[in-house]
């Protein structure tokens, strides 16, 4: 028989707040010592009552907003009871019944087509603390706990590794538009849990059982973990086993998942609502404001790019993936205006050279020293024929390099383009003395050869004739020479 993944995932997104959840902590402690940015209410000691943060419940909302939810005007939050020593207080304050958000979708490209996929809430809630295992002792840092921690809830609508990697990504990318979470996955700040189940094809029914795969910190953990378990519930079906449901751990090292306790229901937490905090009462008008704030989302930019620019969706693609690249692009395009530089030839500055020196050099944008309007000039500066596209390669990689302007770099090493014909047929007839084999070939009606002659005259300018002209001259000579 064969058999059909179903897969929902759970995403932990911790917020990019100024403040703790619940207190007035800093919530930025990467970097800082253990147990610095703690306090009463962070410890969960007796008595410290939580105060909710405004802005945590803003940027949840702008994510639910982004992904079509709906909000409700209610909304409250509960205490979610398990035991775990990373726990302060001994319960873990969520959201249940009430969330900030129900009922919207994202979409993904799968497979080819263009696929939605539910997400069935959004909701708010506090990190825990962390534990660390040294020789056979567990220590724990408390910076973390009570860091606004945002979960976004799919709908089982995932059937693949690939939607699973699609939707991910495509979260994360969403998440950093917004300007809500930095999606930074060595930092922590974004955790996948996977819910894993088969059914034989072709049934829409869901198994009466899943296992869960917790705390996967990467898209590669998740894309593994997912893999693995598919086939491991694979080989119990095909004998003819059950799949126990269960929670599992993920081991990097062995490349296999493994069982940590049975699967929790929301009965075995206990949820309650929070006493210490008051219910949520939603303002329509503050809900439409963040709306209207509501930046441009990927797929708006991705058609943007496609239907204003002429740009192939490959390059708008690319160019679309990292928020920082497309702001850098706009930047660029923008500054080409007034010069007239065409956007598709900027993004095919963007993807072509400046990728390739980012890469070479393992550089991030931000690190770029090359304005915007430093590759409009340059743009400007081949349109206008004062430089060909060989030599402005070149004054590209220096501007890399120093951040200088490309019209310095032109005039300090002479780069300017020759389009003196005079000048140029000089050059022609020194390459084509010196090349009496490609002439004679092309005398004898191999006329493709001309291009070789072309680039050898290239070569003797060092790329600073005008390729236009130069071919127009040593087609002019050739013609003469054959009549």
């Amino acid at each position: 028989m064969e058999y059909e993944p179903v897969i929902g995932l759970e995403v932990h997104a911790q917020l990019l707040t100024a403040s703790k959840m619940f207190c007035g902590c800093s919530a930025d402690y990467s970097g800082a010592p253990p147990n610095t940015h703690v306090c009463p209410v962070c410890l969960g000691l007796p008595g410290a009552l939580p105060t909710l943060n405004q802005r945590a419940i803003e940027f949840t909302i702008r994510t639910a907003l982004a992904f079509h939810c709906a909000i409700p005007s209610f909304a409250k939050f509960d205490r979610k009871n398990y035991h775990y020593p990373d726990l302060m207080k001994g319960y873990q304050i969520s959201q249940y019944d009430l969330p900030l958000s129900l009922n919207g979708y994202v979409l993904i490209e799968d497979a080819g087509a263009q696929k939605k996929i539910g997400v069935r809430r959004v909701h708010l809630e506090e990190d825990t603390a962390k534990l660390f295992h040294v020789q056979g002792a567990s220590l724990i840092d408390v910076n973390r706990s009570g860091a606004p921690l945002m979960e976004i809830v799919s709908e089982p609508d995932l059937h693949s590794v690939e939607a699973v990697r699609a939707y991910a990504q495509k979260l994360r990318q969403i998440l950093r538009y917004l300007g809500v979470s930095s999606g930074d996955m060595e930092k922590g700040a974004m955790r996948f849990e996977a819910n894993i189940s088969l059914r034989p094809r072709g049934t829409q029914e869901l198994a009466a059982t899943r296992v869960e795969i917790k705390n996967l910190n990467s898209f590669r953990a998740l894309i593994n973990a997912t893999t693995f378990e598919i086939e491991r519930q694979r080989k119990i079906l095909a004998a003819g086993g059950i799949v126990a449901q269960e929670t599992m751990g993920w081991d990097d090292a062995r490349n296999e998942t493994y069982s940590q306790r049975g699967k929790e229901e929301a009965h075995d937490y206990r949820y309650f609502p929070e006493p210490d905090l008051p219910s949520l009462e939603i303002s329509r008008d503050w809900v439409e404001q963040i709306r209207a704030a509501l930046p441009e989302l990927p797929d708006e930019k991705r058609a943007r790019l496609i239907g204003a620019f002429g740009l192939s969706a490959y390059d708008a693609d690319v160019i679309v993936a990292e928020k920082e690249i497309a702001d850098y692009f706009d930047a660029c395009v923008a500054a080409g205006k007034p010069r007239g530089a065409d956007p598709k030839a900027i993004a095919n500055w963007v993807t072509g050279e400046l990728f390739r020196l980012m890469n070479d050099r393992g550089d991030e944008i931000g690190a770029v020293k090359i304005q915007p309007a430093q590759i409009s000039e340059l743009i400007a500066l081949v349109n206008v024929g004062t430089i060909s596209h060989t030599i402005a390669k070149n004054v590209f990689e220096e501007m890399y390099a120093s951040g200088r302007d490309a019209r310095a770099i032109v005039e300090e090493k002479r780069l300017t383009q020759i389009s003196d014909a005079g000048a140029l047929e000089k050059i022609i007839a020194q390459v084509l003395a010196e090349n009496p084999k490609p002439v004679a070939e092309f005398l004898s009606g191999k006329e493709t050869i001309a291009k070789f002659i072309v680039g050898q005259v290239m070569k003797a300018t060092k790329g600073q004739a005008n390729p236009g002209i130069v071919n127009e001259l040593v087609m002019e000579k050739l013609r003469a020479m054959k009549s």
